[in-house]
């Protein structure tokens, strides 16, 4: 009798065991990708914006085709720009696709890859205004993104323009365009695209009055490390082989924003 206990605890061991290999080799296959959170604002045209239901852009596009060479699937995060970079710091998302700007501040909170564009940050107003410098704005009410730098290089620029913060640029343009402000700050690619893309009444009021690396940030962990550096070696070939310039260049009506001018 003690022979067969025996006997059936030994099978239902080995039973066990032969479970548990199973698991493990099927949940470490090649079938299950990593995945990459990314944060978006859905409405940053064209760098992040939903068409026909799927997010598209140039940010978005250039961040997939890095995420794919790397072997990671991308799963995208939709806020506000300022709630995009308060997940980035709670760890909630792993990087911000979304043309963010390379500042000091940043730079002290977040691990930067390498720039993939440049920005040059520039106001625009109704065409029927008579502003034809940033001179002529001081005094004036200029729209922006709540959270963007284009708003705090603007303040820096000249504290006597008045910075007029929104969540959406969408609710900031237009407040432009229907002349509840004076001006809307935004960079100077993104402002030709729109403007083309919708035939909007708005005009450029002076040349950009900075410009400045635009940049993938990650957490500042090992981890974040490592992955800025995987971004780096992969935006370098994504530049040499033209597929940057050939990306800007569909998205921004033919100019290459990936490189200073």
């Amino acid at each position: 009798m003690m022979k067969k206990k025996l006997l059936v605890l030994i099978t239902m061991a080995v039973m066990l065991l032969l479970a548990a290999c199973g698991s493990g080799n099927e949940e470490s296959g090649d079938s299950k990708k990593k995945v990459l959170r990314a944060g978006s604002t859905a409405q940053s045209y064209p760098n992040g914006y939903e068409e026909d239901g799927k997010l598209v852009g140039f940010d978005v596009e250039v961040f997939e085709k890095i995420a794919s060479d790397l072997g990671y699937d991308v799963e995208w995060v939709k806020t506000d720009f300022a709630g995009l970079m308060g997940q980035l710091e709670t760890g909630k998302i792993d990087t911000v696709a979304n043309f963010v700007a390379v500042t000091d501040e940043r730079k002290a909170k977040y691990n930067f890859s390498e720039p993939y564009a440049y920005a040059g940050a520039t106001i625009v107003t109704n065409k029927d205004n008579d502003f034809d410098s940033l001179d002529d704005l001081k005094g004036k009410t200029v729209s922006g993104v709540l959270g963007s730098n284009n708003v705090k290089n603007l303040e820096n620029f000249d504290p006597e323009i008045i910075a007029k913060t929104y969540e959406t640029r969408d609710g900031a343009m237009n407040d432009a365009i229907n002349n509840r402000v004076d001006g809307y700050v935004n960079s100077k690619s993104s402002l030709i695209a729109e403007i083309e893309k919708g035939d909007l009444p708005l005009k450029f009021v002076g040349d950009p009055f900075v410009y400045e690396d635009v940049s993938f940030p990650f957490a500042k962990t090992e981890d974040g490390e490592k992955l800025a550096e995987a971004f780096n070696t992969e935006i370098k070939k994504l530049r040499e082989d033209g597929t940057l310039a050939d990306l800007s260049k569909k998205y921004f009506a033919g100019e290459d924003i990936t490189v200073k001018e």
